[in-house]
């Protein structure tokens, strides 16, 4: 954040040495006065007009900078991040009530900024892949350069997802050790080791205490490119407790079907085809809703849809468009070796 800050005292051809160091898109400044109030923004566009205008390389940059500058106060409003970034507006401040710089929107490098805690299921003993997970647990098993689960915290992180548990048991030590030092953008995924099996949710009680009201919970072992941005939208529009994204999945039937009344034949549909759609391990669940998985006991995601039904709390799915793969079987694990070459 600091990088993109300078004073408005400096000088043009400072800020142009400045803006040098820059990222070629995200060459923006935002100007300082002395009580660190951000009061404009600098581009090498604004300097190149303030030359042609008259100004010299040691006039101070205020004499050049953009006062009338666009500006949010809250990162976490994904409605506006989104709407900026469709606009593509490469980098935008996040200002306090006081005027000074608090973070900074950054769509080359960030998808979104989700205010949401993701906690990624990653304790199974992957036994359709044995052997390779004799010694390595599943969501450690490489695809293309890098582990299964490596590949989804990135995409994690792409939505500016930075509060990252891992619930870990069959060969946990390898993965706490694969974990001990921060991802290449700085984010220290926290191991959460299960004593025992809780299922695909039950881990969830584990955790402790969660940043935000909106949780994301995942199987680690899957590959794709699903826009959580848009997940994330989906579930607060709809006003849920719970989301749960969904694959569509065709059944073909090559047979006459008998549409039947006990033992009366009523008609006869041909070959029927139905579209269905199948659950693909990725939720996001409010953090009220913590207060219906119990402790210490192994509950699915399924089981809590099922509660949550029951109790009338509204629960929605979310049609995943693009690629998703369970790697589950070796068959698969190819399958997603291939695609990750062009992925």
């Amino acid at each position: 954040m600091e990088s993109h800050i300078i004073s408005a005292e400096s000088t043009i051809l400072e800020a142009l040495e400045h803006i040098n160091r820059l990222h070629p898109l995200t060459m923006t400044l935002f100007v300082a006065d002395g009580d660190r109030r951000i009061v404009g923004s600098l581009t090498d566009g604004d300097i190149r007009r303030g030359l042609i205008a008259g100004e010299s390389l040691d006039a101070p940059v205020r004499n050049v900078m953009f006062r009338n500058f666009r500006f949010i106060r809250d990162l976490t409003d994904v409605e506006t991040v989104k709407a900026l970034r469709d606009k593509h507006i490469n980098l935008v401040p996040v200002i306090g009530e006081d005027g000074r710089l608090k973070d900074i929107l950054d769509t080359v490098n960030y998808k979104s900024h989700l205010p949401v805690d993701a906690v990624l299921m990653a304790g199974g003993k992957g036994e359709r892949l044995r052997p390779l997970t004799l010694d390595t647990p599943k969501p450690l098993l490489k695809i293309g350069d890098g582990a299964i689960i490596d590949r989804n915290i990135s995409r994690l992180e792409d939505f500016g997802i930075r509060n990252i548990s891992v619930t870990v048991n069959y060969l946990k030590e390898k993965l706490i050790e694969h974990f001990a030092t921060p991802t290449e953008r700085g984010v220290k995924v926290r191991c959460v080791p299960e004593e025992k099996f809780f299922g695909t949710i039950g881990a969830l009680r584990l955790v402790g205490d969660f940043e935000n009201d909106t949780i994301l919970v995942m199987n680690s072992d899957l590959l794709t490119d699903i826009n959580l941005e848009d997940m994330y939208l989906y579930f607060k529009k709809h006003d849920a407790m719970m989301a749960a994204a969904a694959i569509p999945y065709t059944v073909a039937i090559p047979y006459g079907i008998f549409d039947l009344d006990g033992r009366d034949i009523k008609g006869v549909t041909e070959k029927p085809t139905y579209s269905l759609y199948a659950n693909a391990g990725i939720y996001m669940i409010r953090r009220e809703a913590l207060r219906y998985i119990p402790e210490n006991t192994v509950f699915n995601a399924t089981d809590l849809i099922e509660t949550l039904t029951a109790d009338a709390q509204k629960v929605v799915r979310f049609p995943l468009k693009g690629l998703w793969i369970d790697i589950g079987t070796p068959d698969e694990y190819r399958k997603a070796q291939d695609i990750a070459r062009h992925f």
